[in-house]
């Protein structure tokens, strides 16, 4: 008899996620931490941003990417991410829908984490090695 456990864990994996899981995502990478941004739950790694939640009711996360990886993104799942309305969007800033599969919501948001991890550690650079210390903002 053949096994279900390939069909499960397409289920599994195509299980459209939730604010709770994007959250429990978020916070599985390493240094993150939760806070409140604008009444909202945001999610930061060395004291900086990488991603959000929009409204509880409005079914969505927010990123922070570049504009070239929010274009793929976009490209490769538009039923899954759009740019944020007006100059966020502008920015690199998408939209994810979280009805997302867990695979896609893993890979956005390792993406993004990943991203302000590397921006971090330029900053840091810059602040030891030029000696004028700059603003990391």
């Amino acid at each position: 008899m053949p096994s279900d456990d390939g069909q499960i864990l397409r289920n599994l994996q195509s299980h459209p996620m939730t604010a709770a899981d994007f959250r429990r995502i978020a916070l599985s990478l390493e240094g993150v931490e939760e806070y409140s941004h604008a009444g909202l739950p945001a999610f930061r790694v060395g004291g900086r941003k990488f991603a959000s939640l929009a409204s509880q009711a409005g079914g969505y996360g927010n990123l922070m990417l570049t504009l070239e990886q929010q274009a793929a993104f976009v490209e490769e799942a538009p039923e899954s991410f759009l740019p944020i309305p007006g100059g966020w969007g502008k920015v690199g800033h998408p939209h994810i829908r979280l009805a997302a599969s867990e695979d896609v919501l893993m890979g956005a948001l390792r993406t993004a984490w990943r991203l302000r991890i590397d921006k971090n550690a330029k900053t840091s650079r810059k602040k030891t090695c030029g000696g004028e210390q700059r603003s990391n903002r």
